[in-house]
């Protein structure tokens, strides 16, 4: 004969109804945290990879030969193309371009034609406008080093994220993150 008492709590022990209802609210943060995750380090990576592509750009048009059957060009004509390729190119990324700051370290690079270990890093052309660094006839490979010894033009930038990066539940807040780009390209003279 079964004691009553006995059944009961086999019973209890057999029900399962409510441990799906807390098992879920137990995974839902969680999951709910990832996703978030994955959000913001996906916009992080669009932001980055609009930075490079802006640099790039950047690059190719101060490379670029002045038009030879224009009038004479007045101003910084490189700075200039650089400066309107990355605006135009942060445009179609539906970025501002209020965010961007020239580089905190200038970028090591020699003068054309100058020995491996120049010395003093060739200045940046900083932008009326926008800041970037434009870093013109500056030295890419050494033939000494094994490379061609070519001459070209360097376009540096660091981006202030206006995004703000936090995951919620965790401690984890970014707050706003600075992104790097930086692109060099060769002389089309050459």
């Amino acid at each position: 004969m079964k004691k009553r008492g006995w059944t009961i709590c086999g019973n209890l022990a057999r029900d399962r109804r409510g441990s799906e209802i807390a098992e879920t609210a137990m995974i839902l943060p969680l999951l709910f945290m990832f996703v978030m995750a994955i959000f913001w380090f996906g916009q992080a990576f669009r932001i980055y990879g609009a930075i490079t592509h802006a640099a790039r750009q950047g690059a190719r048009a101060a490379v670029a030969p002045a038009c030879t059957t224009c009038t004479a060009p007045t101003g910084d004509v490189p700075l200039q193309n650089a400066t309107t390729a990355v605006s135009n190119d942060f445009a179609s990324a539906h970025l501002s371009t209020a965010p961007l700051q020239a580089p905190v370290a200038v970028p090591n690079l020699c003068a054309c034609g100058a020995a491996p270990g120049c010395g003093a890093p060739v200045p940046c052309d900083g932008g009326p406008t926008i800041n970037i660094c434009v870093q013109e006839n500056v030295q890419l490979s050494y033939p000494s080093n094994g490379g061609a010894g070519t001459c070209g033009t360097s376009v540096s930038m660091r981006y202030q994220s206006p995004f703000h990066f936090s995951i919620p539940f965790t401690d984890l807040d970014l707050r706003n993150i600075t992104l790097y780009g930086q692109s060099q390209m060769r002389s089309e003279t050459q």
